[in-house]
């Protein structure tokens, strides 16, 4: 039977050195949206061979330049990817399997992370996220910095078809990272407020570091489970330690 058409859509700034992996993974959408905010590299050229619409606007947030990217599509199914993910191998058969008839308003997928000079090991229990879905029926949300799509309607797993997150190569851009989106969150919940947050700046980290090194079984990952679960400890501390300090400043 004949799947549901989809177009891949993915934004970029300045993402020469991942996107050809992207687009690649993806060739066989039916369309290829890229949404640029003004790069200066060689992003441009790279989508254009895969034969991409090429549009331009200036970044307005994560959620809201996700969301035009989405709106751009010609098709009511898009699969999402930024620049620094790309489907893993198996995972075509799988979204080709379930665009026939698709039942639901979309499809999560799991995401094997690049954790520093490794990638998940096999046995690691993935995050899923909606990335599949029907345009009509799925919004971005208004998270400040991880924006992602949802849905009241029924979602379905996607077991078999992962892809891959290549975003953090090394520690320095971890805590990067770390540092960036800690400031920018605090900067979303500012003034609200804010119930125990001392007892969570104390208590919330170490449960953060149990829970991710043996509930999502990183110590799989060796030590680059290890250093990855203090480093995500870590941002949970230094989200609630930037807001402990906005709340002395008001």
């Amino acid at each position: 039977m004949r799947r549901e058409p989809f177009s891949l859509v993915v934004t970029t700034l300045d993402n020469a050195a991942t996107l050809e992996r992207c687009l690649a993974s993806a060739a066989f959408a039916d369309e290829i949206v890229v949404l640029d905010s003004g790069s200066t590299d060689g992003t441009a050229a790279i989508a254009a061979r895969y034969g991409a619409r090429w549009q331009v606007e200036p970044f307005k947030g994560y959620s809201a330049q996700k969301q035009s990217a989405v709106d751009k599509a010609s098709h009511d199914w898009v699969l999402l990817l930024d620049a620094d993910e790309a489907l893993a191998d198996g995972a075509r058969g799988a979204i080709e399997r379930a665009l026939v008839q698709p039942a639901v308003a979309g499809f999560r997928l799991p995401r094997r992370e690049l954790v520093f000079w490794r990638f998940n090991h096999a046995g690691v229990r993935l995050n899923t996220h909606l990335r599949l879905f029907d345009r009509r029926r799925v919004r971005m949300n208004e998270v400040p910095v991880h924006a992602a799509p949802e849905t009241r309607e029924a979602t379905a797993t996607l077991r078999d078809g992962e892809f891959l997150h290549y975003g953090e190569p090394d520690i320095h851009t971890k805590v990067t990272k770390i540092n960036a989106y800690s400031t920018g969150l605090v900067a979303h919940k500012r003034g609200r407020r804010r119930r125990f947050l001392a007892l969570r700046l104390v208590v919330y980290p170490w449960f953060f570091f149990w829970r991710q090194y043996l509930g999502k079984r990183w110590f799989l990952d060796g030590w680059a489970g290890f250093i990855n679960a203090v480093s995500a400890a870590y941002y949970v501390f230094l989200k609630y330690a930037k807001l402990y300090e906005a709340t002395r400043r008001d």
